[in-house]
């Protein structure tokens, strides 16, 4: 044999050619990659503030002494 045969990875190329479409131009892929972070960050969004919302029942923290040098006697 002169040709090496080469293992394919598992499921990472299956799609049929019906299935692939025609190519996508770096700009559409940019589009859809950018979709897909704007949605993933509003649900980051929407859970921190859903946590941010159960944890009102506490009280705020102390805020620290304001070094102001109208404040000292």
């Amino acid at each position: 044999m002169s040709q090496e045969s080469v293992p394919e990875q598992e499921g990472a190329h299956e799609l049929t050619a019906s299935q692939q479409g025609p190519p996508k131009g770096l700009l559409q892929q940019m589009d859809e990659l950018m979709a897909a972070l704007n949605a993933d960050l509003t649900q980051l969004d929407a859970d921190l503030q859903q946590s941010a919302s159960a944890g009102d029942t506490a009280p705020p923290a102390p805020r620290p002494p304001v070094d102001d040098e109208s404040t000292r006697f």
